[in-house]
């Protein structure tokens, strides 16, 4: 894989789910479906127009977590959870741009605030809400999408299913600017996201780059400040059998400017099981992967095994 200047600068495929009229059943809903579908086809993610999170919330955010970040790191350091993931990550050698915070459960206040107080331990209302529209909006864009792409499979039934048994992550990063001009600094290793759908917003630094699905490495350059960048994860590859495709990707830093993106991680809540549905096993596409508690892989992911893996979703429970 090529980790400097040769990747080509590329835009993902821009899909408006903000058309007025975008409701199932619908020519417009039946469209933008069509065009999610062959996004993920070839690249396992795409970009998006969703005005249900106004340009007043995406400050708000941006501002949330710009103001979380200018904490001193003892502070930042007291959020420590039981598993893998949520809570405080930095000043870790192999990525010393990167910095991150997350929460379970983001749509639920109570979450956020219980989060928020072991910085604040007298409150931070302020920033708890803008943390808490943020996630309540942001997770009807995931909805829409997984609606999208079970009706695609065929698979719609499910979808109820689905809702019910996932809830939301939401991770706030930072990546430091290298101070470097040319050559590119890693800001975040390649790995494939585990969940099943993530949501990025950030501002107006670049750094993303994605391995679509033919194998090329390529640099994202939104095609525009106000959308968000959709990509599906280990679980819903595994959940469709392999049908959506879950791209590597990674971040790479120049200049000397801040990073900030906020991601939102549709997870399956503990002891659900991930298993593809029998309609999507046969004899063209046979079972890729035993059935999995996403919080047991989560576990191994965190192994030297599973952190090695170039697939760990492969070696924890591949076929």
């Amino acid at each position: 894989m090529k980790m400097g200047s040769e990747i080509p600068c590329c835009k993902l495929p821009l899909i408006d789910l903000s058309k007025p009229g975008l409701n199932p059943g619908t020519p417009e809903w039946d469209s933008a479906r069509d065009q999610v579908k062959q996004a993920l086809e070839k690249y396992g993610c795409f970009e998006a127009f969703f005005d249900k999170v106004p340009p007043e919330t995406r400050k708000a955010i941006l501002d949330a977590t710009e103001e979380l970040y200018d904490l001193p790191s003892e502070i930042k350091r007291k959020n420590i959870y039981d598993t893998p993931f949520p809570g405080y990550f930095g000043d870790y050698p192999l990525t010393p741009l990167y910095e991150s915070m997350a929460m379970l459960d983001a749509v639920k206040l109570s979450d956020i605030e219980s989060f928020i107080n072991v910085y604040y331990p007298e409150g931070n209302p302020s920033i708890c809400q803008k943390l808490h529209r943020y996630a309540v909006q942001a997770s009807e864009l995931d909805k829409m999408v997984r609606r999208m792409v079970l009706e695609n499979l065929g698979v719609e039934k499910y979808f109820e299913e689905h809702m019910e048994t996932t809830k939301c992550l939401l991770r706030v990063m930072k990546f430091k600017g290298p101070h470097i001009k040319e050559n590119k600094k890693l800001g975040l290793v390649p790995h494939t996201d585990k969940e099943f759908i993530t949501i990025l917003y950030h501002n107006h630094v670049s750094g993303l780059e994605v391995q679509i699905k033919d194998g090329t490495w390529i640099s994202v350059e939104r095609n525009s400040p106000d959308s968000f960048i959709v990509m599906f994860g280990d679980s819903f590859y595994a959940w469709t059998n392999g049908r959506c495709h879950s791209p590597r990707h990674q971040v790479m830093m120049t200049g000397d400017e801040t990073r900030y993106t906020v991601g939102m991680f549709s997870i399956p809540k503990g002891g659900y099981t991930i298993k593809a549905p029998d309609e999507l096993v046969d004899e063209e596409h046979p079972l890729l992967f035993k059935p999995f508690d996403f919080e047991k892989f989560l576990k191994f992911y965190a192994t030297e095994a599973g952190n090695s893996a170039y697939s760990p979703l492969h070696a924890y429970c591949g076929l």
